[in-house]
C-alpha cells in the first residue's frame, strides 16, 4: 500500500500534473502499473481519511491547541514508530515543521499504513504527504523536502 502512495505521490501530487479524480480510471492506471485491487483500494481510502482529517467534526481532537507538552505514545505506535521516528517527530516540532495537530495527522496515517516495517524514510514522505494535504503550511511543507532533499552527504563538522 505504502508503494501505491508513494506513485501517486511522486506521479501526481508532487509533480504538480493534474489529479485524476475518476477512482476506476486511477485504479486502472495503478493495476497496468502492476498494483494489486485490495492494495489500491487500501491506498485510495488512506488519501481519503487524510483529507477527512481537516474536518473539525469527525477528528475534535484535532481542534484543540496544545500548550509545551509531551507526547505519550501507545504501545502500538511505539511498534511502528521506533525511537529514531519518535525522535524525529520531537524535532520535527521544535524546529516548527510540525505543530500539535500535524504531528497529530502523521501519527493517525502512519498508524492506517498496513505495514509490519516502518522506517525514518517512510516517516519522512508521511510527513510531506500530509503537509501537502493542509492548507496553510506551505512552508511547513518547503522546510520538509530541504530536511529530505538537501541531507548533508559525510559527517558533519
Amino acid at each position: 500500500m505504502f508503494d501505491i502512495l508513494m506513485y501517486l505521490f511522486e506521479n501526481y501530487i508532487h509533480s504538480e500534473a493534474e489529479v485524476m479524480v475518476d477512482h476506476d480510471l486511477l485504479t486502472d492506471e495503478l493495476t497496468r502499473a502492476g498494483f494489486h485491487q485490495d492494495e489500491i483500494y487500501k491506498a485510495l481510502t488512506w488519501l481519503e481519511k487524510l483529507a477527512a482529517l481537516q474536518d473539525n467534526d469527525a477528528y475534535p481532537y484535532l481542534t484543540r491547541t496544545a500548550s509545551k507538552s509531551v507526547r505519550i505514545y501507545t504501545s502500538e505506535e511505539m511498534e511502528l514508530l521506533d525511537t529514531e521516528c519518535r525522535g524525529f517527530l520531537m524535532f520535527l516540532e521544535q524546529v516548527n515543521v510540525l505543530d500539535f495537530t500535524t504531528r497529530e495527522m502523521v501519527i493517525d496515517r502512519v498508524m492506517e499504513l498496513d505495514t509490519l516495517y516502518f522506517s525514518m524514510e517512510d516517516l519522512k514522505w508521511v510527513v510531506l504527504m500530509v503537509l501537502f494535504n493542509v492548507p496553510g503550511k506551505e512552508n511547513a511543507y518547503s522546510q520538509m523536502e530541504d530536511l529530505i532533499f538537501d541531507e548533508q552527504e559525510g559527517p558533519l563538522h
